[in-house]
């Protein structure tokens, strides 16, 4: 993302000093200087790493864990499907049950402003007011990007004591997908009239999805939305697919559950809230929490190597004369040489 906005009179250092005291501007600044990227960037994610894990970024430490830890939780599904309603009233009826949560929204860009697209905003204003932090971040033509910021930005919400927070991404896409799985707990809602689109998509929401939320559950057509996702889970119990199959230790509870709601009026709102908490209760007490964020770190650490790969591998090859050998044999002979710099650097 170019460019890099100014933090003001106020250092990083005070910035984070702030938002860990909960200063909501400053949580705001920080996640701006995320966004944005850049060296500012990278010294909030050395000062947030810091400061929840209590150790410098070179400490041989994988995060698995942790007081400092938020639940997180993303949230999928195709448009129209009233996510964006569904996640304000599920978040500010945890206000209710005494939760700090915080809602990330990676919305599309406007083409001709370039600005967010919140999907529901008089339900977020709505959830704003009673005390939810909502903040809206628009990828600006970047998807590739988002795979750097979404990480570092629910640091910072970690960091300003926010708990659940709630990475919402429009769409159903390779991207909104990666996005969401960077997750603990993963939910996809769908809407009625899906039914041929989950027979359509089984494998890619069995791969990413550890929740499902029926939503707009009043209408005549939702019975046969969930009917179709309770036989694709009851068949992917046969055939051994699904995330939840993925993790080291299954219990009864890991087969993903299947929650009913109309967000506009609050039904089925506090059974996807018990939901989701019983979610992260399986996960832990199946010890397969600690590896899911394992691995969220290491794939986290991919995503800048990959960056910083790719920005070192266009000032090389830029550079160089065309047709001094075969393009294949050229590349291997620079990836060698970038792997054997980096090494040895190291």
């Amino acid at each position: 993302m170019a460019g890099n906005p100014p933090t003001g009179s106020r250092s990083v250092a005070d910035l984070v000093a702030a938002a860990r005291g909960g200063e909501r501007r400053a949580t705001a600044r920080l996640l701006s200087l995320v966004e944005w990227g850049g060296p500012a960037a990278d010294e909030v994610a050395e000062r947030t790493w810091t400061a929840l894990h209590g150790g410098a970024m070179g400490d041989d430490v994988i995060p698995g864990g942790g007081a400092n830890r938020a639940h997180v939780v993303g949230v999928t599904g195709p448009p129209g499907a009233g996510k964006s309603t569904l996640v304000a009233a599920w978040t500010t009826r945890l206000i209710d049950r005494g939760h700090r949560p915080a809602v990330l929204a990676v919305d599309p860009s406007s083409p001709l402003t370039g600005g967010a697209i919140l999907g529901d905003r008089v339900r977020m204003a709505e959830a704003t007011a009673s005390g939810v932090f909502i903040r809206s971040m628009a990828t600006r033509g970047h998807a590739g990007g988002l795979a750097l910021a979404v990480p570092g930005m629910v640091r910072v919400l970690e960091l300003a004591g926010f708990d659940p927070v709630v990475v919402e991404t429009v769409g159903v896409g390779q991207v909104e997908v990666d996005v969401a799985s960077a997750a603990d707990t993963v939910l996809v809602v769908v809407p009625p009239g899906m039914g041929d689109a989950v027979q359509a998509n089984k494998a890619g929401l069995l791969e990413v999805a550890d929740l499902f939320a029926v939503n707009k559950s009043d209408r005549p057509d939702a019975a046969d939305v969930r009917r179709d996702l309770e036989l694709m889970l009851d068949l992917s119990d046969l055939t051994g697919h699904g995330r939840w199959r993925q993790d080291t230790k299954v219990n009864e509870r890991s087969r993903p559950a299947v929650v009913s709601t109309v967000a506009t009026t609050g039904v089925g709102v506090d059974e996807l809230a018990d939901a989701t908490d019983a979610h992260l209760a399986s996960l832990d007490g199946a010890g397969t929490l600690v590896a899911r964020r394992e691995d969220r770190w290491r794939a986290e650490v991919r995503s800048h190597v990959d960056h910083l790969l790719l920005e070192t591998s266009r000032g090389v090859v830029s550079g160089l004369s065309a047709g001094t050998g075969a393009p294949a044999a050229v590349a291997r002979e620079l990836a060698a040489g970038l792997v054997g710099g980096t090494e040895g650097d190291r």
